[in-house]
């Protein structure tokens, strides 16, 4: 085991080294400054379009398909993740999600666009549609060939990255929270999942959208409460804790207590790192629930998707983040959802439980929609008589998941992040001018 992940800390070196890195900032900038800024200029629009009622073909309202997407993307990453990054990469790191966040609406919101409007209709009379159709339908339009690769590549890493990502990284953090706060064995949260899961992907996307628009507004709302109690109590800390992630961000991090050091670069690789892992921007796989959505404007979808961006990082990681180094327990030498839990337990007597309970609720989220995500992948690269073995395999492999190595586990997700992200951010390079027309067009419509 040791030797596995060794080899896989040395394939995220490559992976997430300076290419990857330029190609997802470059990526988010390219379509940011060719829609004029215009994920930046109508944020508000996208929040008023997410809860409007829908209409059109598909088979989930739109405010349903945000909240899929939230339910796969609001995770760990969000609490785990962010002390994840500053773990590795100081306070420094905390800029550099917000730093990809903001260029990554942009690239959410094309995403969500190219899903919709490349989207097909199954044997099932399901709405499907992703990076593996717009690589197929828009791609190949232009070239065929390079089509027949990256469409089938995006969706064969789809389908195994969800075990790392919206599987194993899940069930593990749950599982170590639940045990250190409450004592509950790993196996008995892995086995309590493993049912729970089962029992809501029976349903398909229809119950699995329910499930998240009742789950995802109620978790980030009681979340968000508790981190903005924290910040309240520690109200006087803010100031300084938002000097070190701007001076760390551009300066080194030195040695302090637990905490060994890091270097700009540090910041950057795990802000980069544990921002996409959370907003998950750049990998495509939100888009996949948005083209599910009940409507026939591709534009207003792609706004509804940018604003999963806005949530996931810029607030709920913005608030992880400030709690944690507000406490002063960044540089204890704690890692994970356990320095999230003790930076909230450090002000709320209760604020251990609050992080376990969310973890455990954002977790199960995750783990229904990275289901839907690769169940599409499979379905794109076998048809629809691969879903539900592809579901008992997935349900089956949560409690592994939850006995598995933290280190390794998550390793092992951001290396397929990578993978999923590189043929996907081909494809949005190629098909950016059209989204630009369109974007272009819907305005000048609407003026």
């Amino acid at each position: 085991m040791l030797a596995v992940n060794d080899f896989v800390n040395a394939l995220n070196d490559v992976l997430w080294g300076w290419p990857m890195l330029v190609a997802l900032a470059a990526t988010g900038v390219f379509l940011t400054v060719g829609l004029r800024f215009m994920p930046w200029r109508k944020l508000p629009e996208g929040l008023k379009l997410s809860v409007r009622p829908s209409k059109g073909a598909g088979d989930i309202s739109p405010f349903q398909a945000l909240m899929t997407a939230l339910a796969a993307t609001v995770g760990t990453g969000n609490i785990a993740g962010v002390a994840t990054a500053i773990y590795f990469g100081g306070p420094g790191a905390l800029f550099y999600m917000w730093v990809i966040a903001l260029v990554g609406m942009a690239t959410k919101y094309t995403e969500a666009v190219l899903a919709v409007a490349y989207r097909e209709v199954d044997e099932l009379g399901n709405h499907v549609g992703g990076p593996m159709y717009y690589i197929k339908n828009g791609v190949g339009a232009k070239f065929p060939t390079l089509a027949l690769v990256l469409a089938p590549a995006f969706a064969i890493f789809t389908a195994f990255a969800g075990f790392g990502i919206g599987n194993g990284v899940q069930a593990n953090s749950v599982a170590s929270a639940l045990e250190s706060n409450f004592g509950v064995p790993v196996l008995v949260s892995g086995l309590v999942m493993m049912v729970a899961v089962g029992l809501v992907l029976i349903g398909g996307i229809r119950r699995i959208a329910e499930v998240a628009s009742m789950l995802v507004p109620a978790m980030v709302v009681v979340y968000i409460g508790g981190a903005v109690m924290v910040l309240a109590i520690n109200y006087e800390a803010i100031p300084a804790a938002l000097g070190l992630v701007f001076y760390h961000a551009f300066t080194p991090t030195a040695a302090e207590g637990g905490f060994i050091g890091a270097t700009v670069m540090l910041a950057i690789r795990w802000g980069f790192a544990r921002g996409i892992f959370s907003n998950e921007a750049g990998l495509g796989s939100a888009a996949i629930a948005h083209a599910a959505a009940k409507t026939d404007d591709p534009i207003q979808q792609g706004l509804v998707g940018m604003v999963g961006v806005f949530i996931d990082t810029l607030v709920v990681c913005t608030l992880t983040g400030l709690v944690i180094i507000t406490s002063g327990l960044w540089t204890s030498g704690v890692n994970g959802a356990a320095l999230t839990s003790a930076a909230f337990g450090a002000s709320l007597p209760w604020g251990g439980a609050l992080v376990a309970i969310s973890l455990a609720l954002f977790a199960f989220t995750t783990l229904l929609g990275w289901s839907y995500y690769g169940e599409r992948a499979v379905e794109f690269l076998f048809g629809v008589k691969a879903i539900w073995p592809y579901r008992i395999v997935w349900v089956l492999a949560i409690p592994v998941g939850a006995v598995t190595s933290l280190e390794l586990v998550w390793n092992m997700a951001d290396a397929l992040n990578a993978m999923m992200a590189l043929p996907n951010l081909i494809a949005l390079f190629i098909l950016a001018p059209a989204v630009f027309a369109m974007t272009r067009n819907y305005w000048a419509k609407d003026k």
